[in-house]
């Protein structure tokens, strides 16, 4: 059973403007490197933490900014996961957001997304906003094994075409690709056919693998001999205890990516994507002054 717990933070933002107004998540992605003991997250993984004082914490911070930022959230913690619903701590920081005159780059694995999509839209029209999603099968049925309590891969594209006709820029992060799982050349043409169609502004990707640290190899080799008999061993033999795990496709699939992308205009470099994100266009107004 889920459960959740309340906690007063004493702070919001990191050194580089990155946000988690929760901790832990209910995905159940079967690979998700949020797990790992590097993180120090105390309690258990679906126990989720809420920050009951984030949008306050948010609000006294960009108060006292001198300049306009992006402020971006979801690299350890999905803000959009099912308690979202019913707290609406990511509104409440993206209507400050929005107040303020920043920028909001958000990451998520959620069509919950969308709900947002009107504070996304004025964001954008004042600063920047955008919406980045991780998508990493194209097959349905091996999705709901690996992120089974997220939304479908279709649905996610669905979801990144309604924000591209809303004149919402979106980045998708296109891993992990998991070898002898999802490391094919016919997934990662499914799903750069999606980021082609939804017109995606770029693709966030480092090689075809993953990475393992302790606490999160260990969640993942219990699912690998959950729904896949026999490939922990495989992992074991091949790569012990490795930090990267690097796919043999992954020379062939990361210049099939490259080509396709030139072929359909989609930023690949990622320095230039995070650049993109990170920066604001010169007219973004002047902060809000409180009198």
């Amino acid at each position: 059973m889920k459960i959740i717990h309340f906690k007063e933070a004493k702070g919001i933002l990191s050194a580089h403007n990155g946000m988690n107004i929760y901790r832990g998540c209910t995905h159940g992605c079967i690979y998700c490197d949020s797990r790992s003991n590097c993180y120090q997250i105390d309690h258990a993984f679906e126990d989720i933490e809420v920050k009951s004082n984030a949008p306050q914490l948010l609000e006294a911070a960009l108060r006292k900014k001198r300049s306009k930022c992006v402020i971006s959230t979801g690299a350890m913690c999905d803000p959009y996961i099912p308690l979202e619903n019913k707290l609406r701590h990511m509104r409440k920081c993206l209507e400050i957001i929005d107040r303020y005159g920043f920028g909001a780059a958000v990451l998520t694995k959620s069509t919950g997304v969308l709900r947002d999509i009107d504070l996304f839209e004025s964001i954008n029209s004042k600063a920047k906003s955008i919406v980045q999603m991780t998508l990493t099968t194209y097959n349905e049925d091996l999705c709901k094994i690996i992120e089974p309590n997220v939304s479908t891969t279709k649905q996610r594209f669905e979801a990144l075409k309604t924000l591209h006709e809303a004149g919402i820029p979106t980045v998708v992060w296109l891993c992990p690709l998991l070898p002898f799982i999802n490391d094919t050349k016919e997934n990662l043409l499914g799903i750069l056919d999606y980021c082609a169609k939804a017109k995606v502004y770029g693709i966030i990707m480092w090689n075809i693998g993953t990475t393992m640290r302790d606490g999160s190899r260990e969640y993942f080799y219990q699912n690998l001999d959950k729904y896949f008999p026999g490939l922990s061993q495989k992992y074991h033999q091949k790569y012990g205890h490795s930090y990267e795990i690097t796919s043999d496709n992954s020379e062939s699939l990361m210049q099939l990516l490259r080509d396709t992308c030139e072929k359909h205009g989609i930023v690949h470099n990622r320095r230039a994507v995070f650049q993109y994100m990170h920066t604001l266009p010169n007219n973004a107004p002047e902060q809000i002054k409180l009198f």
